[in-house]
């Protein structure tokens, strides 16, 4: 069903691959990107610029009969990783990886655009090729800048993430949520450094830490239901410069995640709670920062992904894998909230995880993603 060849869709994967951007530097990206979709037939194609977030790309491909304008978006923005993968065609940009699939997602995305611009699609498309989703909130950032207004706002929103947990190809989803909400965690401790054989002068934000630390494991196992479940990570701990001073000052970050805005809501309260424990314990200065560049939870509207998951089942040429949520965090969420919509994995089958060095997901999956997400937007519309 593609109007790109097979052939074709993986040299764009590898082309992708091998230019990986960080969030708001997708510069190359964005104008490579561009450059394909200029090969389209134009006919039915507008694109539109975002003067105020300049790597982000949408076209709209209008319908011939219309009764509802239907969205698709991907991201393209990659990861402060350091590849390992030894492909031909790996990242020429030092330090930085299409980690997280990025790549494949494009070309999906570029497929299904291209199938629409030979295809007149009964319904009006747009399709969002969005900027930094791994941090700085591209789809917030986007929305907040009333991109999605007028014949450019869609009534229903689609993405997809791949994983290699599933077969190449396979299309998984799920009812409900289907990634986590997150919730960025700083914490600083204040107190009184001093010399190390006179700790009755000083206040020990080690001490403190160490403790707050502690207290904070109790949230997940004493204040949230375990039916539920919720994740506090606290990864990152600096204080101290010298075994023999005791240290005045403690930097912590961490991160929260839950299954919904609710339990992240609970969760960043009681920690909170434990700060102001804190506080007053060691008579030191606690101050908890949250929400930075925390993420909502992708929440798939209802009656939109039941009408998806069955037609995907029901598709002989689909595999189909209904899923459990996953702890990880996704941008789309923000606009999730906004604009019904639902999310799904694509299988991309690899012994590697998402994140790392070593990624390399099976191209095989691209066409296969393509002809089940061109079948179900064309069944969509005759809804």
């Amino acid at each position: 069903m593609t109007v790109l060849t097979e052939e074709a869709l993986i040299q764009i994967r590898r082309d992708l691959h091998a230019m990986p951007e960080l969030a708001l530097k997708e510069v190359r990206t964005s104008a490579y990107l561009e450059k394909v979709i200029a090969s389209f037939d134009q006919t039915n194609l507008q694109v539109k610029h975002i003067k105020d977030l300049p790597t982000a790309l949408l076209v709209r491909v209008t319908g011939s009969n219309p009764k509802r304008t239907l969205g698709y978006r991907t991201d393209i923005d990659a990861l402060p990783v350091s590849e390992k993968t030894g492909l031909p065609f790996a990242s020429k940009n030092p330090g930085v990886m299409h980690a997280c699939g990025h790549d494949i997602h494009m070309t999906v995305a570029l497929g299904v655009l291209s199938y629409f611009s030979e295809h007149q699609p009964v319904d009006n498309l747009i399709f969002f090729f969005q900027p930094a989703e791994e941090s700085e909130n591209g789809g917030k950032l986007a929305y907040e800048l009333n991109v999605f207004e007028g014949e450019w706002r869609p009534n229903e929103f689609y993405g997809l993430h791949d994983n290699p947990d599933l077969p190449a190809g396979a299309i998984g989803a799920r009812l409900g949520t289907l990634f986590a909400g997150t919730t960025e965690v700083n914490i600083d401790l204040e107190g009184k450094g001093g010399h190390a054989a006179y700790p009755q002068d000083a206040n020990d934000m080690v001490v403190a830490a160490a403790q707050l630390i502690g207290q904070v494991q109790t949230i997940i196992s004493r204040s949230i239901d375990p039916i539920e479940g919720g994740v506090i990570t606290l990864g990152k701990l600096e204080a101290g410069t010298i075994r023999n001073v005791i240290a005045g000052h403690a930097h912590i970050e961490g991160t929260i995640r839950g299954l919904t805005q609710v339990m992240i809501e609970k969760i960043d309260q009681r920690l909170r709670e434990v700060g102001e424990g804190i506080a007053k314990s060691f008579n030191a200065e606690v101050t908890v920062s949250l929400n930075q560049g925390g993420y909502l939870p992708v929440e798939n509207a209802p009656e939109l992904t039941k009408r998806f998951i069955n037609f995907m089942k029901n598709n002989p040429e689909v595999t189909f894998v209904e899923t459990k949520p996953a702890m990880t965090g996704e941008d789309f969420g923000y606009l999730l909230s906004k604009i019904p919509g639902t999310m799904f994995w694509l299988g991309v089958e690899d012994d590697s995880q998402l994140h790392s060095a070593t990624l390399n997901p099976d191209e095989s999956a691209i066409s296969k993603g393509i002809n089940a997400i061109t079948a179900f937007l064309n069944d969509r519309m005759t809804a």
